[in-house]
């Protein structure tokens, strides 16, 4: 068995781990807690921190250290926060519960960077995408089928009974882990941690790809924000539609991720990148201008069509990025500029939310989506307007990067 596919079945562990806690946090705040919606709402954003804390202090470590100790660190650290759920969920202590789920949270962020930076150093350029998309698969196929079986599955009685679940997940993957060779090492000098950080970030804000990537991400998820904020009342509102509506929608947004990274795991050398660079939040654009003509009282099922489409080629985008990312990134600075975007996308997204609960409560959910649409509008600019439209192949990408 080879890396990629140990870090695949890593990944199927610690992502479906993720998802377990991500749909049974507030199913076990209000059941075992009893918690109040603000409660749950602070607790839903200490699962969330974890990408804003622990991004730039992972990207360092990914730098500096070994990637095989990196990513039994992080199973290792993901596996200790959901034990600690679990115990904290049976002594109903509610402040363990968020500190572990917040710990849980930080070692699947780890995880994710040092499988990213993992990749180039195991696989030739011309397979980087087929790679990246097999380690996205268990992202989507955890975010399809994972809410749905938890839903179904988590009553007052079961709920003490989930994260054990999730832990045994973490636990597999830290078995995967322990497994890795030892992977080679980016040479590095020893600089202060603050100038790591900001030559990153300097790195993404001047390079002439780099940069539009980090744009086209950052508005693509200030919009989905948005969008999942005011998706609900257009859908009781406007559609007359029942609440259980959306949650078919996200479950066909995850369906069309699977289906997307599948299709680049087997076809991304037969299309040129900037198609698929361009196609990501083009399809965005279309799908959400496809909400705004359902007319109310329209078929759910268009609803379903849309949401389908917009997880279909934005799941095609991110392998497509993170491919590019990795080949022009210097190696001893992959875990920083990983880290960097991740920051800023993770980010943005509470600024989504508050920016279309602020536009739904001011103004109508038809005036949340114009926001969405505007959002999006701007992610397809920002790739539209750049160096993105001319990568046309990975060979020639790497070519010119050696050149440099």
């Amino acid at each position: 068995m080879n890396v990629i596919d140990r870090l695949t079945q890593a990944a199927y562990g610690l992502h479906i781990a993720d998802q377990i806690a991500l749909v049974a946090v507030p199913l076990v705040a209000a059941l075992v807690f009893q918690a109040s919606p603000e409660t749950i709402g602070v607790l839903v954003a200490c699962q969330a921190m974890a990408h804003l804390v622990g991004s730039i202090p992972s990207g360092i470590i990914v730098d500096r250290l070994q990637p095989r100790s990196v990513a039994i660190a992080a199973t290792a650290i993901s596996l200790t926060g959901f034990l600690g759920v679990t115990v904290s969920v049976t002594l109903a202590n509610l402040p363990l519960f968020a500190i572990t789920i917040l710990l849980s949270g930080c070692g699947i962020v780890l995880f994710v960077l040092v499988a990213l930076s993992i990749i180039p150093k195991v696989v030739k350029a011309e397979n980087l995408a087929p790679a990246n998309a097999r380690i996205e698969i268990p992202r989507a196929v955890a975010s399809f089928a994972v809410p749905l079986a938890v839903g179904l599955l988590v009553d007052g009685e079961t709920a003490r009974l989930v994260f054990g679940g999730a832990a045994l997940c973490a636990l597999g993957a830290l078995a995967v882990t322990l497994k890795l060779p030892r992977l080679p090492e980016a040479p590095q000098k020893r600089e202060k941690l603050l100038k790591m950080v900001l030559e990153g970030g300097a790195l993404v804000v001047r390079h002439p790809l780099l940069r539009p990537i980090a744009a086209c991400a950052i508005f693509w998820n200030l919009a989905f924000a948005a969008l999942l904020v005011a998706m609900v009342p257009l859908i009781l509102d406007h559609y007359r539609a029942d609440p259980g509506v959306f949650g078919i929608a996200l479950s066909a947004f995850g369906g069309a991720a699977i289906i997307g990274s599948w299709l680049s795991s087997r076809f991304s050398h037969r299309i040129s990148p900037n198609i698929i660079l361009l196609f990501g939040p083009g399809s965005s654009v279309l799908a959400i201008l496809a909400v705004l003509a359902i007319p109310s009282n329209g078929p759910v099922e268009a609803i379903y069509a849309s949401f389908f489409l917009l997880g279909f080629g934005p799941s095609m985008w991110l392998i497509v990025q993170n491919s590019i990312r990795q080949l022009v990134t210097p190696a001893q600075m992959l875990g920083r500029v990983n880290a960097v975007i991740q920051t800023a996308i993770y980010g943005v997204r509470p600024l989504g939310a508050l920016a279309g609960g602020a536009i739904v409560g001011a103004a109508s959910p038809g005036a949340g989506i114009l926001f969405v649409v505007l959002a999006f509008g701007c992610s397809l600019a920002a790739a539209l307007f750049s160096q993105l439209r001319a990568v046309r192949s990975y060979g020639a990408l790497q070519i010119e990067v050696t050149r440099q």
